[in-house]
């Protein structure tokens, strides 16, 4: 029996690798022969394998962090440039009025004038047809960036609103996990809003709302809602809204918006 225990004791010394005399490896237990060693080690690539995994996994956190603030200052790029170029149209139609304020200041004679804005206007019909866009979507790539950047290209064309409408509407069915869903809502509200179609506005912006409350699009799409609420004569449904972008969303634009129009009210 005592033969046999030092055999099976001998032969976990030389599979661990243990180079101590059998006299001083005979006297240890049985559970320490070796197996500090060993158990060490593999702690230890444990503890590396876990701290690998966790450094990966805060990397990968990280990266998606930074592709959805890269995606939020897009958006919000994207709206500056927007308003940048209705308040460019804005100007240019008041320089329009008051040239022709000007023009009827000077005594033009009325059958002159007459055929100056004949001329004109042949003249700009001329132009349109000459540089008109085509018509119809554009063609999506399969890529999500590609055809959202497309898309909202044209909400910046006036002709191709249309386009821009069935544009993003095919972004929304064709990239339900998109970044720039949120965006794409946001727009598809603002172009209908532009059409009259309030209603359909406010599904969109609601939808932004509803599904995408984080996003840097949520308080101004909440703004909107309230907005074609008080466009509708619903007073009572815009003030509640107004106050829940102030409530919820407070420090943004939209809340100061919302502000601005309780105020008013």
């Amino acid at each position: 029996m005592s033969s046999n225990f030092r055999h099976l004791v001998m032969g976990l010394s030389l599979l661990v690798g243990v180079a101590a005399p059998w006299a001083a490896t005979a006297q240890a237990p049985i559970s320490n022969v070796g197996s500090g060693s060993v158990e060490d080690r593999v702690t230890q690539l444990e503890r590396i394998s876990n701290a690998h995994s966790q450094l990966l996994t805060q990397l990968q956190q990280q990266l998606s962090d930074n592709q959805a603030d890269i995606d939020s200052l897009r958006g919000q790029i994207q709206e500056s440039q927007y308003q940048l170029n209705q308040v460019v149209e804005r100007q240019k139609q008041i320089l329009l009025q008051m040239d022709s304020l000007n023009s009827g200041a000077a005594g033009a004679a009325p059958a002159a004038g007459a055929d100056a804005q004949s001329n004109a206007g042949g003249a700009a019909t001329d132009g349109q047809q000459a540089t008109a866009p085509a018509t119809g979507a554009p063609v999506q790539s399969g890529d999500a960036n590609t055809d959202y950047n497309a898309a909202f290209a044209l909400v910046q064309d006036k002709s191709r609103q249309d386009d821009a409408i069935a544009a993003f509407q095919n972004f929304v069915k064709k990239y339900p996990d998109s970044t720039y869903q949120p965006n794409a809502n946001y727009w598809l509200g603002q172009l209908n809003y532009n059409k009259g179609k309030k209603d359909d506005a406010a599904y969109y912006f609601a939808s932004v709302v509803k599904n995408y409350p984080k996003s840097p699009k949520a308080p101004d799409a909440m703004l909107k809602v309230g907005v074609i609420m008080q466009d509708k004569g619903d007073a009572a449904k815009a003030k509640a809204v107004y106050q829940q972008v102030i409530s919820k969303y407070p420090g943004t634009e939209g809340a100061k918006q919302a502000q601005k129009r309780l105020n008013a009210m």
